[in-house]
């Protein structure tokens, strides 16, 4: 190869989103009524969605086509370009090739744009006014901020409370593109009243932080809910960050051997491997696919693959997942994107099916990774976005002359006092007891 970057003109930035429920082995098990436990209608989400989400979550196409206009708004950082990590493969004394593909180029430093963009256009088509989401590190909810910015719309988010106080400059630019932001759990929701009430030292966790969002939604006019992952539509949106990185692995004449994602719900993962799923169903060299979490919040390799909540408020559909139980609190680990109950369904359906693997790590691996990573390539990555590198530095001190490719998901800049507390040995490695676990999972949802 010549040269460590491959890029793509705009031009190549994909025309249409490719749906990985058409390709599936077997089927992906239906979302159910909280109510009724029946599988759930279109009607049943149009509360909190606009009906274009909504159809996108239950298609089984293959391929739905990207909006001219939602193309033209790629276009300000897209496509991004994938780069070979020579530096690193140096220092490592590896003779595999490592890649990694460069989503922190985005206005708001991470893949979350891709999705936010799409669900404002549609909600901004559909006639909603005003936008409510949760986010956990900020990535999600200066995403969101930006593509209402653009579109002209309200933004509420509520922030898990842990990170809203970790990382300030997150919130500034939420602020900056006109979002409101409120640490979760909040006094403006029943759900956020009662959390406080049981603890009101809690550092809150995504799934209370969505609770707060879809009670804020469903109780405000012209108002619709948003979600950064996990779900269907999330997955579909960010695989442009896959089908950009075939085009540009086929320009290098590479063919990867292990893709590697950091997954809290699943959307970055889910975007930039799904992708390759049909190949690895034909290929018989086995390519791997490497979902990354925390030993914190270990869903995928701790948790059990049952119908559970999305939510800590109960007011989701039940959504089939690995998941550590809709009560878990996580600790406040400076991976705040990843410090989620449960995974995507789709991400789970395929790691019930062992078509991925996972692998979960501590705090202080994972810094001394991207430590590793920002002194060799200079790029300082976020801590969900280290769990990647973390665990494709693993694979590269195997010495096996393999490809290894990652999602670049996000920058660190933010991140700072994260870096310095692994800096100055204040950084604990925490695993969460399996005590803990249990008792989360003994509120699973009788289904």
């Amino acid at each position: 190869m010549s040269s460590e970057l491959v890029t793509l003109p705009h031009s190549e930035i994909p025309k249409a989103w490719y749906n990985v429920l058409a390709d599936l082995p077997t089927p992906l098990p239906p979302p159910l009524h909280p109510g009724t436990g029946k599988p759930l209608g279109p009607d049943d989400l149009a509360p909190i969605f606009p009906k274009a989400l909504i159809e996108q979550e239950m298609s089984s196409e293959k391929w739905i086509e990207i909006p001219d206009e939602v193309r033209e708004q790629y276009k300000i950082w897209r496509p991004t370009p994938l780069v070979r990590a020579v530096r690193l493969e140096k220092a490592l004394k590896t003779n595999c090739r490592i890649y990694f593909k460069n989503e922190s180029i985005s206005p708001a430093g991470s893949h979350k744009l891709n999705t936010a963009l799409a669900q404002a256009y549609y909600n901004k088509k559909e006639g909603v006014k005003r936008i409510t989401t949760e986010t956990g590190a900020g990535q999600w909810g200066s995403s969101m901020a930006f593509a209402c910015q653009l579109l002209g719309l309200e933004c509420i988010i509520y922030m898990v409370k842990s990170s809203y106080h970790q990382k300030p400059y997150r919130r500034s630019l939420m602020h900056i593109w006109g979002g409101e932001v409120f640490a979760s759990p909040s006094n403006r929701t029943n759900a956020g009243r009662a959390a406080l009430a049981a603890d009101p030292n809690t550092p809150g966790s995504l799934g209370l932080a969505i609770s707060e969002a879809v009670e804020d939604a469903v109780t405000h006019p012209n108002t619709k809910y948003t979600l950064g992952s996990v779900l269907n539509h999330v997955i579909l949106h960010q695989s442009v960050i896959g089908l950009e990185t075939k085009k540009q692995l086929e320009i290098a004449g590479e063919t990867p051997d292990t893709l590697i994602g950091c997954v809290g719900g699943g959307s970055n993962f889910g975007g930039f491997a799904l992708p390759f799923l049909p190949e690895k169903l034909k290929r018989k060299d086995g390519l791997r696919i490497i979902a990354v979490e925390p030993s914190a919040c270990p869903s995928l390799t701790k948790g059990v693959y049952a119908y559970d909540f999305g939510d800590t408020a109960k007011l989701t559909p039940l959504l089939k997942m690995f998941t550590l139980g809709h009560t878990f609190v996580p600790e406040g680990i400076h991976a705040g994107g990843l410090r989620y109950h449960g995974t995507s369904p789709i991400v789970a359906h395929l790691a019930d099916l062992k078509l991925i693997e996972s692998v979960a790590i501590t705090q202080n691996t994972v810094f001394a990774g991207a430590l590793q990573f920002a002194r060799t390539e200079g790029f300082v990555p976020a801590p969900e976005t280290s769990h990647a590198i973390a665990a494709a530095i693993a694979e590269a001190k195997k010495n096996d002359g393999k490809c290894i490719v990652m999602c670049y998901s996000g920058h660190g800049h933010f991140d700072m006092s994260a870096y310095d507390a692994h800096l100055s040995g204040n950084l604990e490695d925490y695993e969460h007891p399996e005590a803990k676990i249990a008792e989360a999972l003994h509120h699973l949802p009788k289904v």
